[in-house]
């Protein structure tokens, strides 16, 4: 498959287009590996992860410029930040591995003794997105092993090149032959075959919602991490900080050019606020955002990483304008650049719930905003969507904040910080009854996906 880059236009050489005999290969090899793997000791998994984030480490600046002409992010703001998180991934689960630890319940019989632990369901099935191209397959890749499964993974087609670079880390690692295996190629063939394949025990997912129940009815009968979508609600009530909320603002709906299921991606503004938060987000979109080459200094944010991503765009923010919301910034494709995948940084005020890119999730540099009356209307808008990913409210009166945030039907809600802030051994995932997926990644809370309880009854009758 050839890869070209959505910064410069230019081919970065090609990758295996993978099929399903490799998957089956791999799952094959994986299987046979995961007994052995599994019955090491958790501080010998985890001397191997150790190795995996020194080998990035040293590689710290291919790695960055690499993610800066797969995906497109800017190199000094945000490329060179992911690679240093996806070291504290690898670390992270290390540690975690060797902390993984059971319970003795009491046995109603006095002369019996109960052990209750976690042990590794096998083989786990990685399927990763193209927007966070190393932390997000670390995030799941990284805990599966350290709690002693194989793993199998296939990389969005679009970042492909990334996806080689750290696979070459966590070979160049020596973990025992078919432990790990990476198969690039389209997610219909290779993904498919992985979610479906007997062979695989557990499936991990991030990405799309309407991928993620696909992946979910393939896969279905095994346990199952889906990490899918989410429009990220940003309400601003009326005693909030505006300044510092339009600053906040900022990272919510620009990092990565917008391309993060938490981002801001809906704006609910109380109406006595509404100005003052508007006139402050202009200045700050202004004052902050530099799209530009993603390999200058000063760029702060660079194109989108695929057409139909940009295709959406389009469609989002025409559709809005069209149907009467006001243009404050931006508004369309940047011109003057190496390829058309360069959108300007957008404000779209007095967006209506009917809009498309107040209901769904856009996936770009967009700040949509509606106006609200009231924190219960803002609640019934936030609860009334069919995402439950993450909200953040902002307000000076903390106990208002708690008690939206307990209202808010979301796995995540931040308070007084932007949509898009996060730590990564922290649970994350979609609130049950949306469409933003199950379970929870962050830490070892991915280790409870991917592994089981067993409990061993000892009697001490002779």
């Amino acid at each position: 498959m050839e890869a070209t880059s959505p910064a410069t236009g230019e081919s970065l050489g090609t990758v295996p287009e993978g099929t399903r005999a490799d998957v089956q290969r791999a799952v094959t090899a994986a299987s046979a590996a995961s007994r052995d793997w599994g019955a090491r000791s958790a501080f010998e998994r985890a001397a191997a992860l150790e190795r995996v984030a020194d080998l990035i480490a040293e590689r710290r600046d291919e790695l960055a410029l690499t993610l800066t002409l797969d995906q497109g992010k800017p190199l000094h703001a945000e490329a060179y930040g992911e690679v240093d998180e996806l070291i504290e991934y690898w670390r992270g689960a290390a540690a975690d591995a060797t902390r993984l630890d059971g319970s003795m319940p009491p046995s109603h019989d006095a002369s019996k003794r109960v052990l209750v632990y976690r042990v590794p369901r096998g083989v786990v099935g990685v399927i990763t997105p193209w927007n966070w191209p190393y932390t997000m397959p670390a995030e799941l890749i990284a805990p599966a092993l350290a709690s002693g499964n194989a793993v199998v993974w296939t990389p969005a087609t679009s970042t492909s090149v990334c996806a080689v670079k750290l696979a070459e880390c966590i070979v160049e690692a020596e973990l025992p032959t078919g432990v790990f295996s990476m198969i690039t190629g389209p997610g219909s063939v290779v993904g498919d075959e992985i979610a479906a394949n007997p062979g695989t025990h557990a499936i991990a997912f991030i990405g799309s919602t309407a991928t993620g129940l696909k992946v979910a009815t393939r896969a279905a009968g095994k346990p199952q991490l889906l990490e899918l979508g989410g429009n990220g609600p940003l309400i601003v009530l009326d005693d909030a900080d505006v300044e510092a909320a339009a600053a906040a603002s900022i990272s919510a709906s620009f990092l990565c050019a917008g391309q993060s299921c938490t981002a801001g991606e809906r704006y609910l503004v109380h109406e006595t606020v509404h100005d003052a938060f508007v006139e402050a987000l202009a200045t700050a979109v202004a004052r902050e955002v530099r799209l530009g080459d993603p390999l200058a200094a000063e760029t702060t944010m660079g194109p989108l990483n695929n057409e139909a991503t940009a295709q959406k765009m389009d469609s989002h923010v025409g559709g809005a304008l069209e149907r009467g919301a006001e243009l404050v910034a931006g508004g369309s494709r940047a011109s003057g650049f190496p390829t058309d995948l360069y959108w300007q940084a957008t404000v779209l005020d007095r967006v209506t719930d009917e809009m498309d890119v107040a209901r769904e999730e856009t996936f770009g540099p967009v700040i949509p905003i509606s106006t609200i009356a009231s924190d219960d209307e803002a609640l019934q808008t936030v609860n009334s969507s069919p995402y439950g990913l993450l909200t953040a409210v902002w307000t000076r009166d903390l106990a208002r904040g708690l008690r939206f945030a307990e209202a808010a039907r979301a796995g995540w809600v931040n308070v007084n910080e932007s949509t898009n802030y996060w730590e990564s051994h922290l649970p994350f995932g979609g609130r049950a009854g949306s469409e933003s997926g199950i379970g929870r990644v962050g830490g070892r809370h991915a280790m409870e996906a991917f592994t089981e309880l067993k409990t061993v009854v000892l009697s001490l009758r002779t």
